[in-house]
């Protein structure tokens, strides 16, 4: 499930780009969220509770959770499936976060990556993972990046959390766990990719396509150019619509695509099933306290295309998916 890679273009071009990859349809729809929301981690009385210093524009996935996002500062947040993830046992007694909201809380606390690194490095609360409504478990790693180019991949192996934090970390896509991603696209960059490149759907194969054509591709301060270069490499890893592996989630078709313009504020969403991509001007949006929270209706809309930074409405926001 899902690829992201960081473009590191000239004159500060910074972009990310993403492919969600899933067995269905996850009814998503585009969000905007103001600064100075009250939340909570979604367990009650166990939950951590924040209020919201930065506005952002959100991708939901089933209406119960944000999958994918950038924020008023430029800061992206990425929600990739892995499947060996471990989290903190049930009876540790920090404050808590259920998965869905974790993205999220990002968005709407840190400006950089490195402020969140050092906030989550310290780990005052603690992770609860949620099933999807289709029964497969949201098993889940978190990759951050901001306009400086600045990356980091957040993982929970055996229950510890693990981060990766540098430019260095362009790419991230599902199993296995990030350490031995790494390992193996070294064999990759020994053999070269202008001589070959693994070409499966499996994650550690779009790891390698991915590592390669993020910096072979057109590089560009042009920001036309630089969304466009980022859009092509994000098509090359994706998965075709109706190829799915039975109970591996990590192996199933791209349903939609996102790629975040960091230094012009430009959010880009493609639905596979749509002709067209739609994009968000975040310079333009107020993003005040009082300016409430508005969603754009994607399930159903599929024609939509164009700039629909204007076309979002009031809507009450959606509850983060929790544990039954």
């Amino acid at each position: 499930m899902c690829t992201r890679a960081v473009y590191l273009g000239p004159e500060g071009e910074t972009v990310t780009g993403r492919t969600m990859d899933w067995k269905e349809d996850l009814q998503s729809n585009l969000w905007i969220f103001p600064r100075g929301m009250s939340r909570d981690g979604g367990l009650g009385d166990a939950s951590l509770s924040w209020t919201s210093q930065y506005g952002s524009v959100v991708a939901s996935l089933y209406e119960g959770g944000t999958a994918d996002g950038m924020n008023e500062a430029g800061l992206v947040a990425n929600l990739l499936y892995l499947v060996e993830s471990e989290y903190p046992a049930d009876d540790d007694p920090r404050p808590a976060i259920v998965i869905s909201a974790w993205a999220q809380y990002v968005l709407d606390q840190f400006a950089t990556v490195e402020e969140a690194v050092t906030e989550l490095r310290k780990e005052t609360f603690r992770i609860v993972t949620v099933v999807a409504p289709n029964g497969a478990a949201g098993t889940v790693h978190l990759s951050l990046s901001d306009p400086s180019g600045d990356s980091a991949i957040f993982e929970y192996v055996g229950g510890e959390l693990k981060i990766h934090h540098g430019r260095q970390y362009q790419v991230m896509t599902n199993s296995p766990v990030f350490d031995e991603q790494i390992a193996l696209n070294k064999y990759w960059q020994q053999i070269g990719g202008t001589v070959m490149l693994p070409g499966t759907n499996r994650a550690a194969d779009r790891f390698a396509r991915a590592s390669f054509y993020i910096n072979a591709c057109a590089q560009s301060a042009n920001p036309r150019e630089a969304a466009a270069s980022v859009f092509s490499v994000m098509r090359n890893v994706s998965v075709p619509r109706g190829i799915s592996t039975p109970d591996q989630p990590n192996i199933s078709s791209t349903i939609w695509r996102t790629v975040s313009d960091q230094k012009h504020k430009i959010y880009f969403y493609e639905d596979t099933a749509s002709p067209g991509l739609v994009w968000v001007d975040l310079k333009q949006i107020d993003f005040s306290p009082d300016s409430g929270t508005r969603k754009l209706t994607l399930v159903g809309n599929y024609d939509l295309s164009g700039d629909q930074t204007d076309q979002f409405q009031p809507a009450e926001p959606f509850r983060f998916m929790a544990p039954v």
